[in-house]
């Protein structure tokens, strides 16, 4: 039995996707309403909340292996329910900002997670993504009411990774020996501002998207009121405020761990054309 958390959102639902194509066997989704979930046909769904670790025993009951999505709620208390479950494996999505910029607070917050998992004596992977390509839909009401696209260091091109390919690396970390005991840096195959990927966006759409760049304060206020300002911050130190050669570096781990390669931010964008229409 596979446990996926985080099963609605983009890299969850993907890797739920993937892993009923290859008969990976029994598969539960963990999702705060069941009734609600739309899931791929044959996988479970299970109700529990990350903020009541108790709801989460039933969801536990026979898992052996459990895709987690860190920092949604006590992630000492998930990790000991599972040990406690008898859970034997678990593949944890944390960042790649634990080695780009791990003087930010975030970055701390998921190094002390791999930290946790590393510590509960079951078998660990750590997949460590860089900027989603779906961040993007943040832009998505602006685009769809044909407003200006606003956005701050427009042309720091990070390798932004699709969702589908985390959930593709999960996947074979999930059903093939090999990968207890690996941390996998995970980006896309390009760098791609922020400008490229408006441009790709209006392609898609086949008009144009006005878009404009705007000062890293006007982007603070705007984040701050919505994830507080270390949080703010710390985006906007990985977006361009503060990039390196390692937060720029393309890796072809992707390739490497799944014999495919890394999906372009184009292709995502074809892939969700309808969420800016």
């Amino acid at each position: 039995m596979i446990l996926v958390t985080g099963a609605t959102g983009n890299v969850g639902s993907a890797l739920l996707k993937e892993l009923r194509a290859c008969d990976a066997g029994p598969l539960r989704g963990l999702t705060r309403d069941a009734a609600r979930a739309v899931f791929p046909e044959g996988v479970e769904a299970v109700e529990g909340d990350f903020a009541d670790t108790a709801s989460l025993k039933p969801a536990l009951d026979g898992v052996r292996s459990l895709f987690l999505v860190s920092r949604l709620g006590s992630d000492a208390e998930i990790l000991e329910a599972a040990r406690q479950a008898g859970v034997e494996h678990v593949v944890l999505v944390s960042s790649i900002t634990v080695q780009t910029h791990p003087h930010l607070g975030p970055a701390g917050e998921n190094l002390a997670v791999e930290r946790l998992l590393k510590d509960s004596g079951m078998a660990w992977t750590i997949l460590r993504p860089t900027q989603f390509a779906s961040n993007s839909l943040m832009w998505a009401a602006s685009i769809r009411e044909h407003e200006t696209v606003r956005a701050p260091y427009v042309d720091t091109g990070l390798p932004t990774i699709h969702p589908a390919d985390i959930a593709s690396v999960a996947r074979v970390a999930l059903t093939e020996p090999g990968h207890y005991g690996r941390t996998y840096a995970l980006t896309g195959p390009e760098p791609v501002t922020a400008r490229q990927q408006a441009e790709a966006i209006a392609a898609v759409l086949g008009r144009e998207v006005p878009f404009a760049e705007i000062s890293r304060e006007e982007a603070h206020a705007r984040m701050a009121a919505v994830f507080g300002d270390e949080a703010a911050d710390a985006v906007l130190d990985v977006m361009g405020g503060d990039v390196n050669d390692e937060i720029l570096t393309v890796r072809d781990t992707v390739s490497q761990v799944t014999g495919s390669p890394a999906r372009p931010f184009r292709q995502w964008a074809a892939e969700n054309a309808a969420a800016f229409r």
